[in-house]
């Protein structure tokens, strides 16, 4: 199925932030994706644009967010991640706000994909937003205090790696209690010879899961049970 790529821009504080819509040709009114790229961005990394044409593939418009434009920054810089991190939160708020304006879209189904920095930012953003009715969180360490602590997250699918060296897979079991605590439904799947990002089988699961939990949560399909996977109601 073709897959059309168009370059947006919307403000956020004063600061022009690109985001990169990928929708299937023909869908009317899909559920729609913020994705929510690394601290690599997205100069370097060809993998972001590959996984949102397939999720778009899937029957999605995907919103790939520039959020480091807010700091102006090509790749995070990880002495100042800390003291960036409520900005470039307030940007995918605002980008958030953006994509629940468009018409093209159905906007009672949003999700969010994020991808380890992005992950976090996912993270904090769903559990303040409750027009987030779907996350994936791709190896993301888990924001201490920028989670209050009567938020409630969305149903959640969890993926980490069990060697990663960057974002310790610690962080997937806090995610995972916190989802528990707040008795939300979700999945989690660990790779236990993976590191920070998938490869080969790993990451072709991960993309499998991914899909099929936004095809219950967002396109309304039910559940796709995989095998190995575990589901928490």
């Amino acid at each position: 199925m073709p897959v059309t790529q168009h370059r947006h821009v919307f403000s956020s504080s004063g600061k022009d932030i690109a985001v990169d819509t990928l929708q299937a040709d023909g869908l009317s009114r899909p559920p729609a994706v913020i994705m929510l790229h690394g601290a690599d961005g997205l100069s370097e990394n060809s993998q972001y644009v590959e996984g949102a044409q397939a999720v778009a593939r899937a029957g999605y418009q995907v919103n790939l967010v520039h959020y480091l434009d807010r700091t102006e920054e090509n790749r995070a810089s990880f002495s100042t991640v800390f003291q960036n991190f409520q900005p470039w939160l307030d940007t995918v708020n605002d980008a958030l706000a953006w994509v629940a304006n468009r018409t093209e879209i159905d906007t009672t189904r949003l999700g969010i994909i994020g991808i380890s920095l992005g992950a976090a930012l996912g993270l904090a953003a769903a559990s303040a937003d409750r027009r987030i009715k779907a996350l994936v969180n791709y190896f993301g360490p888990l924001p201490r205090g920028a989670i209050a602590p009567d938020a409630h997250l969305p149903p959640t699918l969890v993926l980490h790696g069990a060697m990663d060296p960057i974002v310790p897979v610690a962080n997937a079991y806090a995610v995972e209690a916190l989802l528990r605590q707040q008795e939300v439904p979700h999945e989690i799947q660990i790779y236990p010879d993976q590191g920070h990002g998938f490869r080969g089988e790993a990451r072709d699961d991960a993309l499998l899961r991914v899909i099929a939990f936004l095809g219950q949560y967002l396109a309304g399909n039910g559940p796709h049970p995989l095998p190995g996977e575990r589901l928490d109601r």
